[in-house]
């Protein structure tokens, strides 16, 4: 155990993004874990948003869209995640959510590979983009593959010429596994098909690339690793090249090449503004934004780099003080994103024995404890100590108690 709380130590003290876990509101007493599903707090974003609801609201009012730019923040905000996952600016937007982004997406791109009928999703990829994909297949007449990742080489041999769109998740939800966003997408585009791009676990904490890998659509949440706060808008990324054919099936007022025309017939505005549908949601969109600057100054490779060695070194605690438990999640860290899942019988009550000794991660089925590691604000010290609760809880039967059998609502 000495050996590990030295290690931890030494970890900490080389971590070149340390520093910025005092750019977070972070409890007492709580070790946080589930920054993979809702970001911790950074500072300054409960005095951006009050600012925005007292004087930009409160006092400005509707001039607000002119002398705080309100109507350019969708463009704006999104040029800064757009930083974020290696995308040069004018390529995305903020605004919607995950699903509606999603949606309009999975139709533009039909609608750019006109005869193609196949569009391509993982069968373990988290439910909305399956639902969502299934809704657009429905009303555009497609038909969906359901291939994993290592099989999508074998299935586009077979039938590329068929497919339209391809449409993966970066990190495997669950497992966390890290799927080979340049390789699955040069293979997709080699048979002639798009590639979309789900960001949601990556976005923050992997350094993603899509103008360097010539990826063509993606989309992300904004309150996971990006800690923009429950409900913060989703984001939407369309490669400049697409973005003069992108005809989006959602062709609200704030997508009009001019608005305030009020004309009765639509024509989209240039650029990636066309994706924008109706009045954006201010003031989580400015919560967002200032929730970013928790970014300021960090290369994306040093937090990757710290992300990587998070969650390496508490599989080497699980291994070291746990070693009949299962960790679900790839070994190598290349491999993996930002969480580890480790499997139990009895995940869902373990999560919550974790959570009554203040270690906060989450649960996902059918047996899984999932543990996110968001390196701006978590020390190797945290995931020893995450470690030796984990040990604690099973030692001593925590879990078994009734209590933690009983689900609520949100798992």
């Amino acid at each position: 155990m000495s050996d590990l709380r030295a290690r931890a130590a030494q970890l900490d003290a080389a971590n070149p993004v340390a520093h910025a876990r005092d750019r977070f509101e972070l409890p007492d007493g709580l070790l946080y874990l589930d920054g993979n599903s809702l970001g911790a707090l950074p500072r300054g974003v409960a005095e951006a948003v009050a600012d925005v609801v007292r004087r930009q609201w409160g006092t400005d009012l509707i001039a607000s869209w002119n002398t705080h730019d309100w109507w350019g923040a969708p463009q704006r905000v999104g040029d800064r995640v757009g930083t974020l996952i290696g995308a040069a600016a004018g390529q995305v937007l903020v605004g919607d959510s995950t699903s509606v982004n999603l949606f309009k997406l999975y139709v533009a791109a039909a609608r750019m590979r006109p005869g193609r009928r196949v569009v391509v999703n993982d069968p373990d990829v988290f439910p909305t983009d399956g639902y969502v994909l299934e809704g657009a297949a429905r009303l555009a007449d497609l038909e969906v593959a359901q291939v994993r990742p290592p099989e999508l080489a074998a299935f586009l041999a077979e039938r590329g010429r068929e497919v339209a769109l391809v449409s993966y998740s970066h990190v495997d939800y669950r497992t966390g596994r890290l799927w080979d966003l340049p390789g699955l997408t040069k293979l997709t585009q080699d048979a002639g098909a798009l590639v979309l791009w789900d960001l949601c676990h990556s976005a923050g904490v992997v350094e993603v690339g899509l103008d360097e890998h010539g990826v063509d659509l993606a989309v992300g949440c904004g309150y996971k690793y990006l800690n923009g706060g429950p409900g913060a808008p989703a984001y939407a990324y369309v490669a400049t090249r697409h973005l003069p054919d992108l005809d989006q099936p959602l062709t609200g007022w704030n997508g009009h090449a001019t608005p305030f025309a009020m004309s009765g017939d639509y024509s989209p505005a240039p650029g990636v503004e066309r994706l924008r549908v109706g009045t954006p949601p201010l003031l989580s969109l400015l919560a967002l934004e200032a929730a970013l600057a928790a970014y300021d100054g960090l290369a994306m490779s040093d937090v990757r780099a710290a992300s990587m060695s998070l969650t390496g070194f508490f599989i080497n605690c699980v291994h070291e003080l746990l070693p009949d438990v299962e960790v679900v999640s790839p070994l190598d860290a290349a491999e993996r994103g930002s969480q580890v899942a480790l499997g139990h019988e009895q995940a869902y009550a373990v999560v919550q024995a974790l959570i009554a000794r203040g270690v906060v991660g989450d649960f996902r089925e059918p047996n899984i404890v999932r543990l996110g590691f968001a390196p701006l604000y978590l020390s190797h010290v945290d995931a020893l100590t995450a470690a030796q609760a984990l040990r604690d809880v099973l030692a001593d039967g925590a879990h078994l108690d009734p209590r933690w059998a009983q689900r609520s609502t949100v798992t």
